[in-house]
């Protein structure tokens, strides 16, 4: 699949405050990457630590938090990853499925999808 990046705000746990980053969308990752100097400055704490696998095969451990997120207008509470400081902002599949949202490889966007109940 191709990657793109998408305009991604990440809110303080109230949903009063947000930052803007620059995410690439990333459906291999179960969850959004935020660096963790981002989400501490919006006051997100740390839920839970719990085992990643890395792209390159290594096993990491890794704390999540829960805060508010907004894609393209579409605003919900998600689980975040507390990435390192340089890491690059990632918007995984558990996000995206929250705010129901596709990605569009070809046109390099995101497409509304219906939620299902089946």
């Amino acid at each position: 699949m191709g990657t793109f990046t998408v305009p991604v705000a990440v809110g303080d746990p109230a949903g009063r405050r947000f930052e803007t980053l620059e995410g690439l969308v990333d459906t291999g990752s179960s969850y959004t990457v935020v660096p963790a100097p981002v989400l501490e400055a919006l006051g997100v704490e740390r839920d839970v630590t719990d085992q990643f696998v890395l792209a390159d095969g290594r096993r990491v451990e890794i704390a999540l938090g829960r805060t508010w997120i907004r894609v393209e207008g579409r605003t919900e509470i998600t689980l975040v990853v507390f990435g390192e400081a340089d890491s690059r902002p990632l918007l995984g599949a558990y996000t995206l499925e929250g705010v129901r949202l596709a990605p569009d490889p070809v046109g390099r966007r995101l497409v509304p999808v219906p939620a299902l109940l089946m």
